[in-house]
């Protein structure tokens, strides 16, 4: 055999060797290029945001708050997806820690070339391979996806933007940055089973009829339908669910109104009805348990808006299960929270600022009580509420929330006020109709609607609102820590609240008053509710 064909082992693995450093050497130098080529070109208005986006994701900050926000003001898939975004971003944080630092002691570039205004007050004394900060970002948004994937639309951008002013800061190369996002959308789809799985399970609790009230005597059996006034929201698209109810309730007599009709149009098919129904989301539930508790009658709820905590709660989930109530007579009573203005009365919020409302925004006239079927707070809530209704009729609902999250969390500042007499900075202060269950950013649910007591919990103030929230998440009813506190009490009394402070209650907004008092109100409303499911 000619010896140019003959095969040397030796040769061939030094060959072998020389093309590995070849390959990597033109790898390198192509990432120090895009670096470079990053570092020369000037980005309008990149200076401002990108090296603060940076450092507000450093150690999951950024993260952590955005997951607090969506807990605190999100439905009960978000609140998974929060939690999803989470246990993908400790996956890939550890892993980057653990294994990808240490196996890959590439050095960071040397940033000459990076406008010093761009540049960290502190360089990082890791290595740079992979980047973290691009690993956590895109692991939360991957995690959020898997459960909420709108929400991770929104958050793709978020993450890529922190992922990229790595680069711009001079503190990675781009191959380092490419590396952790690959690595954060891996530990995304690694959790995504087990998302799956807890999403199945919480589906298969909502559909179990919750503890709490007995079935309760007095409530009128409406075989047809006659004698119970249904009261639809039309912003809500509620047609198809109202056409349902009239389906298997002929006799029934719907009434359409838009949102800034709704109490009058309440107040008055209160007036009339042997039962009055209701068909839209939380805020509209809320304005017809007002009317029914005033008008002293039953409630049928018909889930038919964006959130039906309420309704999901009571074991509610479509329009046919309070029908089947409706026909049987079933219902129980339930509790209802209340506060209660001392010398100002709860305004709706004026002309000059703040979202929008109608007479249905606030409890109304001085002195008159609003009430509460799920939650009551002042703090950021409020504040988040109130950016994002103000900002969602022009960018849309979702950029508005992630922009008023952003918003808060950067620029608010605590609530001074009076909690029983005692002064305290909050940073929230929240009441619950009933005990709020589970631990951490995850679907929290109450077992009953029978309970005599209101589930406060008050996140001090102090520090920063992000960690603080995401920390009084994770504890469970009847805890305290340094940053928070929870009870359970029948009232309280909260004073010197500064004037213009926002409150927000069943996710409706309104003006607070300086001073008023929350408390329970036992089984003081009648609602329908099959006595079993399907």
């Amino acid at each position: 055999m000619p010896a140019e064909f003959r095969f040397h082992p030796l040769k061939a693995g030094a060959a072998a060797r020389q093309a590995t450093v070849t390959w990597q050497g033109a790898l390198a130098r192509v990432d120090r290029e895009l670096f470079d080529a990053v570092a020369r070109r000037h980005w309008p208005g990149a200076d401002r945001v990108l090296p603060r986006l940076g450092r507000a994701a450093d150690h999951g900050v950024l993260w952590a708050g955005l997951a607090a926000a969506l807990a605190v003001g999100g439905s009960a898939r978000t609140r998974r997806a929060a939690g999803a975004g989470l246990a993908s971003l400790a996956l890939a944080s550890a892993t980057v820690n653990t294994v990808g630092k240490w196996s890959v002691r590439r050095p960071r570039p040397v940033i000459d070339a990076v406008p010093p205004i761009r540049q960290l007050r502190r360089a990082p004394l890791t290595t740079s391979f992979p980047s973290g900060h691009a690993a956590s970002a895109f692991a939360f948004a991957a995690g959020v996806a898997s459960l909420a994937p709108a929400w991770g639309v929104l958050l793709g951008p978020v993450a890529a933007s922190v992922a990229f002013s790595r680069v711009y800061t001079g503190v990675h190369y781009p191959a380092d940055v490419a590396a952790g996002a690959a690595l954060g959308v891996t530990a995304g789809l690694v959790v995504r089973p087990l998302n799956a799985a807890a999403a199945t399970a919480a589906a298969a609790r909502i559909r179990t009829v919750p503890g709490g009230p007995a079935q309760a005597d007095g409530a009128p059996a409406l075989p047809d339908g006659a004698g119970l006034v249904l009261v639809a929201n039309s912003q809500s698209g509620t047609a198809n669910t109202a056409g349902d109810v009239l389906a298997g309730l002929p006799r029934a007599e719907l009434v359409t109104c838009t949102g800034p009709e709704l109490t009058d149009t309440l107040a008055s098919a209160a007036a009339r009805c042997t039962v009055l129904g209701v068909c839209g989301g939380d805020g509209t539930v809320n304005a017809a348990a007002t009317a029914a508790l005033r008008a002293g009658v039953p409630l049928a709820v018909f889930p038919g808006g964006t959130l039906n905590h309420f309704a999901q709660d009571l074991g509610i989930l479509d329009a046919m299960d309070t029908v089947r109530a409706l026909t049987a007579g079933e219902a129980v009573r339930v509790g209802v929270g209340r506060f209660t203005p001392g010398p100002e009365p709860v305004r709706p919020p004026g002309p000059d600022g703040g979202p929008e409302g109608g007479p249905g925004d606030g409890p109304g006239r001085a002195s008159e009580p609003g009430y509460f079927l799920n939650t009551f707070s002042i703090g950021v809530y409020p504040e988040l509420l109130g950016h994002r209704l103000r900002w969602a009729p022009r960018i849309g609902g979702g950029p508005a929330a992630l922009l008023a999250a952003w918003r808060v969390l950067r620029t608010e500042r605590p609530v001074r006020l009076r909690l029983a007499g005692r002064p305290r900075p909050v940073w929230l202060l929240f009441a619950g109709n009933g005990t709020y269950h589970g631990t951490g950013p995850t679907p929290k649910r109450r077992l009953g609607l029978g309970e005599e007591l209101l589930d406060v919990r008050v996140v001090r103030g102090g520090g920063r609102p992000g960690p603080r929230l995401f920390a009084a998440a994770m504890a469970g009813p009847l805890t305290r820590s340094p940053v928070h506190l929870a009870t359970r009490v029948r009232s309280l009394r909260i004073s010197d609240v500064p004037p213009g402070t926002p409150l927000a209650y069943d996710g409706e907004y309104a003006t607070a008053p300086t001073e008023f008092r929350l408390d329970k109100l036992p089984e003081a409303l009648l609602v329908y509710r099959p006595a079993t499911t399907p």
